[in-house]
């Protein structure tokens, strides 16, 4: 799970403040949870290459779910292992925003998703990257994220593989169709609802915190 440290941004009044979590985030590159992370991005190529080449869906699936495991580990040891570092806050959610949009992508390929889910996920991701001018005009380099956001990524990274399982000619994927799509469609409503609460706090920033260079009054 994103292990996020960017500034936090307060129900009150009040901006938030630059700085990130209590405990500052370290310089070190060498730890396990970067190598888990880079592990989840070098993944990425092999499970286009297994889906979209031999059609190896049981190979794909077993790339995603190593692929989740490691993204539920790398946190988990960042914060037990005290090697939360700098690289690691960007590496883990840039693999997450990977696979948010070239899973999809190879999904449509494969016919296994509708087009226009497709252009919802990942137009949805770009949108939000056009408030990180915005925010770096404040200063900021993030947001913190939002347990919605949290359960949007969770929801969708567990609806792929059981969508993928869904391909298979058998009870399995009898089984595993109408819970891939179950966890889909309710991660489809909480990626958006996120990204709606996203964009507020973004105007939040704008009109509550003064552009760099700038005195607040």
């Amino acid at each position: 799970m994103t292990d996020s440290h960017a500034p936090r941004t307060p129900d009150s009044g009040e901006p938030p403040p630059q700085t990130g979590t209590d405990a500052a985030p370290s310089e070190r590159i060498a730890t396990i949870p970067n190598a888990l992370s880079a592990l989840r991005l070098l993944l990425v190529p092999v499970f286009c290459w297994l889906l979209l080449g031999p059609h190896a869906d049981a190979w794909a699936f077993a790339v995603l779910f190593v692929s989740g495991a490691s993204d539920w580990a790398d946190g988990k040891l960042a914060r037990l292992l005290n090697q939360s570092s700098k690289i690691g806050a960007l590496l883990d959610p840039a693999a997450d925003r990977l696979y948010m949009v070239v899973i999809p992508i190879c999904f449509g390929l494969r016919e296994i998703l509708p087009w226009w889910i497709i252009g919802v996920l990942v137009g949805r991701d770009l949108l939000l990257l056009a408030s990180g001018p915005l925010l770096k005009s404040r200063g900021l380099t993030a947001l913190p994220t939002v347990y919605v956001g949290k359960a949007a990524t969770f929801s969708l990274m567990s609806a792929f593989p059981f969508l993928l399982l869904g391909e298979l000619d058998s009870i399995i994927g009898d089984i595993f169709h109408p819970i891939g799509w179950a966890f889909l469609i309710w991660g489809l409503y909480m990626y958006v609802w996120s990204f709606v609460v996203y964009w507020v706090q973004t105007v939040l920033v704008l009109t509550r915190m003064p552009a760099v260079g700038k005195s607040g009054r």
